[in-house]
């Protein structure tokens, strides 16, 4: 029987059209990048303190300078050591009724009461215009910030599920077109909302298409691609969302009003509607669907762009599992090693999104220049692409995936000891910590869709990294609010789950050189298949004949 992995050697595993559809497709990455991380740049929160009115009047009549009515405005508090003016209180006097001089060196309000802020708050704005300044998500507020995040990914949650599902019912390119239509629309009502509560409204929608549909591209680029490019394109395809991290200061320094950024961000989502002439649905979706003719209209089209040559056996291309096309959640979990795989990649989903964003929120905590710093944070991601393509070829999935957890967790462990006096040892460690996390984070991404059969992958990739999402939502605020305990904590916490996670991964098979499953036989009887796969197929025939033939007797 011919499958589909042969047909693609026939019409070109990666030729000029899968070049093509891969450039195209690599573009999703770029404003995935922003949509995921832009909140370090959009929700930027820079030292603020109480603004009072009275001493605003006196710094005009006066000719005070910025420093001093701010030291004649909040007391100085201990924080970690270090005595600093407070953000969220200020010293309780009356500017207007009491008869003070312009000399600042002769004001002593040591022993003034303090309260918290009551007119707003000043801004050092460094050039920078955030949500956050806009609508005073500072102090007791600031919690608020961390809430655009998690509702960013849960809009992710629901969203991966719900055009995960689509994709597998009605397709990859009807999904992947719908979900930029919505991405468009949601990200300008994201830019224009009037107000905190629809921003973050606005903000659940955008999160509900981006995701889903970044898969569904992801998807489709490796269905349409030989076995042995399967990896470098699942890799390359996420190495663009790094570039997209790369733009995103750049972008951010010369934009610097973060309404005008999210359009920026979401300009190229209504770009992507024109794919609809410009790349294909994929075969092997249509072959699940029992669509063999589209299949073999759209692979002859590719044989011809690539200027190749397809046999007569096109005209027998089928799928052993298209009698049950129709994914469901139960597919995922129904037999043994079907559930063993979706539970241990539903973790590492996890473990990637708290300590990757983790460790990038991290950097705002530690301080320093936030575009250079965010730029250095996204170079070292490059490295983490080419080592998952110089090792998973050479080693497999399987080793590279689960030395990636296992040294980032230990980079969290150490970096969490080292003394803060060696800063960039510290710092060097904490990036080879954030490599790791990289490298495992792209890596389950590729290894997810090859865990599961065609009729039911692109569903299985959403549902597992529905995980990642619920990550998302939990990183935040598992970030800030054990740093207030202990700084290094959070770190302790992403070494404890990083190490767990590679642990788990060595329970996986391996798939180095596998053909992407069909059924969910080839994912349950792995070594039957490749000891005879012609044995396999004549007797799954039979098998089906024999429970045809006993509904038949049954229903008599």
């Amino acid at each position: 029987m011919t499958t589909f992995d042969d047909i693609l050697k026939e019409a070109g595993a990666f030729g000029r059209c899968q070049r093509r559809i891969f450039a195209l497709l690599c573009l999703v990455s770029l404003p995935f990048a922003g949509v995921y991380v832009g909140i370090v740049f959009q929700g930027f929160t820079p030292d603020h303190w109480c603004r009072d009115p009275g001493v605003a009047e006196r710094r005009r009549a006066c000719g005070w300078n910025l420093a001093d009515s701010r030291r004649l405005t909040v007391p100085l508090i201990n924080s970690s050591g270090v005595l600093q003016h407070s953000s969220c209180e200020q010293y309780e006097v009356d500017w207007n009724t009491t008869a003070l001089t312009c000399d600042t060196l002769e004001l002593d309000l040591s022993g003034v009461p303090v309260t918290t802020c009551k007119d707003g708050w000043e801004y050092d704005y460094e050039g920078r215009q955030s949500f956050v300044t806009e609508f005073d998500l500072v102090c007791s507020d600031g919690w608020l910030v961390d809430m655009y995040q998690a509702t960013l990914n849960v809009g992710f949650l629901v969203g991966s599920i719900a055009v995960g599902y689509l994709a597998d019912r009605f397709g990859r390119k009807m999904s992947f077109l719908i979900a930029s239509l919505l991405n468009g629309i949601a990200g300008i009502l994201v830019a224009v909302a009037p107000n905190y509560i629809s921003m973050l409204v606005f903000r659940t929608i955008y999160g509900f298409a981006v995701k889903g549909g970044w898969m569904a591209a992801y998807v489709l680029i490796t269905e349409v691609v030989g076995v042995e490019y399967r990896q470098m394109v699942g890799v390359l395809f996420q190495m663009f969302f790094s570039v997209g991290v790369l733009l995103l200061p750049l972008l951010a320094y010369f934009i610097t009003d973060w309404r005008w950024l999210q359009v920026v961000i979401t300009a190229p989502y209504f770009l992507f509607l024109s794919y609809y002439w410009f790349i294909p649905e994929s075969p092997r979706w249509l072959l699940s669907q029992n669509n063999s003719s589209k299949a073999a209209e759209i692979t002859e089209a590719m044989a011809k762009e690539n200027k190749k040559k397809l046999s007569k056996n096109i005209e027998t291309l089928t799928d052993d599992n298209a009698d049950s096309s129709t994914a469901s959640f139960m597919d995922l979990i129904r037999t043994p090693n079907m559930r063993k795989h979706t539970f241990i990649l539903m973790f590492n989903w996890f473990t990637s999104a708290v300590v990757y964003q983790g460790l990038i929120m991290r950097v705002g905590i530690v301080g320093g220049n936030i575009y250079i710093d965010f730029l250095i944070s996204g170079l070292v991601e490059f490295p983490a692409a080419f080592l998952i393509l110089f090792t998973i070829e050479r080693i497999g999935r399987r080793l590279p995936f689960a030395a990636a957890n296992i040294v980032a967790g230990a980079s969290c462990f150490i970096t969490a000891f080292i003394p803060d006096s060696m800063f960039w040892f510290k710092t060097a460690v904490a990036c080879v910590g954030r490599l790791g996390i990289t490298m495992a984070f792209e890596m389950v991404v590729f290894v997810n869709t090859e865990l599961y059969p065609t009729f039911v992958r692109n569903l299985g990739v959403s549902v597992c990294s529905t995980l990642c999402d619920v990550g998302g939502i939990v990183a935040p605020f598992l970030l800030y609010r054990l740093a207030v305990i202990w700084l290094e904590l959070p770190l302790i916490i992403f070494g404890a789950i990083a190490f767990i996670a590679g642990g788990l991964v060595l329970l996986l098979p391996e798939t180095r050189g596998v053909p992407l499953p069909d059924t969910i036989d080839d994912i349950e009887f792995p070594d039957r298949n490749k000891e005879d796969p012609l044995k396999n197929q004549h007797m799954s025939k039979l098998l089906q004949s024999e429970l045809t033939n006993n509904k038949e007797a049954t229903t008599v």
